[in-house]
């Protein structure tokens, strides 16, 4: 009996060599409702050679730069059209709620590729200065095939910061969704080919790390490994992809501080960091799960912090009102539940949440504020991936900057000041890849994301991220009468 949904393999789909399916569970029941195909080393060797001949041969390997533009754009349009459902789609795959899926993620996928649509004709290279008797130029030219791993927060988004990029620049591309969240990234590719994409340009291969994951990191066809996902993990990556010297992008995680100064809107500031740690559940690479309060207006911040938090609505993600769903896994709640004991343990205190949600089925656990951290405890340093902000003092400017540089992350932060010279003054010294003033957890299409340290390296977004898609050609014309005859033979 086949699976509910197969793999995308060169525009068909198909199941698993060995007919091997794993089940997809919905967060907010705990229970599985579709079978997705598992694929392995041998449906991943597939797939990289689909993906190989379509980039060579046919229809996309002979498209101009411009028809790949309007090609995109036309595949945005159809995205479009069904962001609804794709929206409700991701909602029941993750657990997100449905007006985070629908008004922020979705959205803000389609717009990824409405922006590389618009580069597609625009990755040029340069001519360079050069002495009369020659011509030096570069050209931008594409990888090749492009392997792709995507985590299970937000499947829709992220396979976006690759697809997108990658296809704009003439790759194709093999992605590995999460095998906790594989069906909206399936659906995601029904709607390209729908919408007339060729056969092969883009496949999906879902399964586990292990086995495709594995496979597709280390294998010979692939030219270049984009990943986004934890810092374990991408240091396997690294090491599968050294097999064959392949370039790597990584986007991993972070334990991001938020900074909040004494001169700070206290209203705009707590609401700012309640969507800075609780969008997604928490379950947000840059989440601002440091939260750092000035001594001076701690008391009067907190208060108004704990009230507004403790009034967040948890229920069903499908439901509008729902402004925080489950985790993704039992997994997942156990390591929740497993650094907020740490916490405690040594010497933390638990002042909102800190459980649970024991009347409803699912994986739901409450929003949590933690205080009286340190900056040395483990739920301080090491990232959670859940609704759990540690909330730590500082006194002043410099004891922010130390507090908040001490980690081994490097992906955001940010800080809270009407004050405009501290923040370029911060701002400057912070490491991290982004910097947030006055908000947090922003994106935008055209403005790079990608972290410092064991954040990872590269960036997704933005006109750099075709730099991770392109390699660069030089070519050089003599055009002297003689030539080169250096030893006058």
């Amino acid at each position: 009996m086949g699976a509910d949904f197969q793999l995308f393999i060169g525009g068909q789909w198909e199941d698993s060599v060995t007919n091997d399916t794993m089940e997809s569970i919905n967060p907010a029941t705990g229970k599985g409702y579709v079978t997705v195909a598992r694929a392995n080393e041998e449906d991943v060797d597939k797939a990289v050679r689909a993906a190989r001949e379509a980039y060579e041969i046919g229809p996309w390997a002979e498209m101009a730069p411009g028809d790949r533009g309007r090609l995109l754009y036309k595949i945005a349009q159809k995205l479009w059209e069904n962001v609804d459902y794709l929206a409700e789609v991701e909602s029941r795959d993750n657990g997100l709620p449905i007006n985070e899926t629908k008004f922020i993620a979705v959205p803000a996928a389609v717009d990824v590729l409405e922006f590389y649509a618009g580069m597609a004709n625009k990755i040029q290279g340069d001519t360079l200065a050069s002495p009369n008797e020659r011509f030096n130029y570069t050209l931008k030219e594409p990888l090749g095939v492009i392997g792709a791993i995507v985590p299970w927060n937000h499947p829709i988004m992220i396979s976006m910061w690759k697809i997108a990029p990658a296809l704009a620049a003439g790759n194709t591309i093999v992605i590995k969704p999460p095998e906790q969240t594989p069906v909206s990234v399936l659906e995601l590719a029904r709607l390209f080919k729908e919408a007339g994409l060729p056969d092969g340009v883009l496949n999906v291969v879902p399964g586990d790390g292990t086995h495709a994951g594995a496979a597709l990191s280390s294998h010979s066809g692939v030219d270049k490994i984009a990943f986004t996902g934890s810092t374990n993990t991408g240091r396997l990556i690294m090491q599968a992809a050294s097999k064959n010297l392949k370039p790597v992008s990584l986007e991993l995680g972070g334990k991001s501080p938020n900074i909040v100064f004494e001169d700070a809107d206290i209203e705009q500031a707590v609401n700012g960091s309640m969507f800075g740690i609780y969008f997604g559940q928490g379950q947000v690479c840059a989440a601002g799960s440091r939260l750092f309060v000035q001594d001076s207006i701690y008391d009067k911040f907190m208060d108004e912090f704990r009230e507004k938090v403790q009034k967040i609505k948890i229920g069903d993600p499908l439901d509008g009102a729902t402004q925080m769903g489950p985790q993704v896994s039992q997994g997942q709640l156990e390591q929740i539940e497993s650094y907020v004991a740490s916490g405690i343990e040594q010497g933390a205190a638990v002042t909102v949440g800190g459980e649970r949600q024991s009347d409803r089925s699912g994986y739901y656990y409450t929003p949590t504020i933690v205080e009286n951290v340190s900056n040395e405890m483990e739920i301080a340093q090491e990232e959670i991936f859940g609704p759990v902000v540690s909330v730590i003092r500082f006194t002043d400017e410099e004891d922010a900057l130390k507090k908040a540089n001490n980690t081994i992350y490097g992906l955001a932060s940010g800080m809270w000041t009407n004050d405009v010279k501290r923040a370029h003054r911060m701002a400057k010294k912070l490491q991290a890849g982004t910097v947030y003033v006055n908000t947090f957890s922003m994106l935008d299409s055209a403005a790079p994301f990608g972290g410092t340290k064991q954040s990872g390296f590269g960036r997704e977004l933005g006109t750099e991220a075709l730099d991770m898609y392109t390699e660069t050609k030089h070519v050089w014309v003599d055009l002297s009468e003689d030539g080169l005859n250096w030893y006058g033979l």
